[in-house]
């Protein structure tokens, strides 16, 4: 079988990582409950700032971000590997900037994900990533990002978002721990 998946906040806790570094770099503390509480992807917002300078900050660490110890969602490296183990293909589909993508493969290799060069995605636009998760022919993709599930949402591949605040209102298979994926593959695959 293909698997797809996403990268940020799919297979690694991006969104809540930078959420801790923000309060570190602005001396601010926030409640936790007010990040689970949001209903978009930035979270700027939680610290007074306006879209343009939450943009800023958010560019302005993305190195650390991207490549220091942001934690792997549990069960996630796992999971990858014994589908890799399997026989299964894994794909990687990310719109990270792609000038940050053999950072982001050496990065994810270093976790212990499975990574096959010609099977590594990066650098596009939402809709650009459509495109490719469709010309894939993929059996299953995973994502976060409602602008991505939703459209698509057709024909065989079967869509699966990763549960977050913001995504709670897509009506899509939902996973909210990856070992809840292995069961749901293994009931597929019998």
């Amino acid at each position: 079988m293909r698997f797809g998946f996403d990268i940020d906040d799919t297979l690694i806790n991006l969104r809540e990582y930078a959420f801790e570094l923000y309060q570190r770099k602005l001396g601010r503390e926030v409640a936790i409950d007010l990040f689970h509480a949001l209903d978009r992807v930035e979270i700027h917002e939680l610290f007074g700032m306006s879209d343009k300078e939450g943009s800023d900050m958010w560019n302005s660490v993305l190195d650390e971000l991207y490549y220091t110890d942001c934690p792997t969602y549990p069960g996630a490296v796992e999971l990858l590997q014994q589908l890799d183990r399997e026989g299964h293909e894994i794909f990687y589909i990310t719109a990270r900037p792609a000038k940050h993508g053999e950072n982001t493969k050496a990065w994810l290799k270093q976790q212990g994900f499975p990574v096959h060069d010609d099977r590594f995605y990066c650098g596009m636009k939402d809709a650009e990533k459509v495109h490719i998760i469709e010309d894939l022919q993929l059996d299953y993709y995973f994502d976060d990002k409602p602008a991505v599930v939703d459209t698509l949402s057709h024909g065989s591949l079967k869509v699966m978002v990763k549960d977050q605040s913001y995504n709670r209102h897509v009506e899509l298979p939902r996973i909210k721990q990856w070992a809840d994926l292995q069961e749901l593959i293994q009931k597929e695959l019998k």
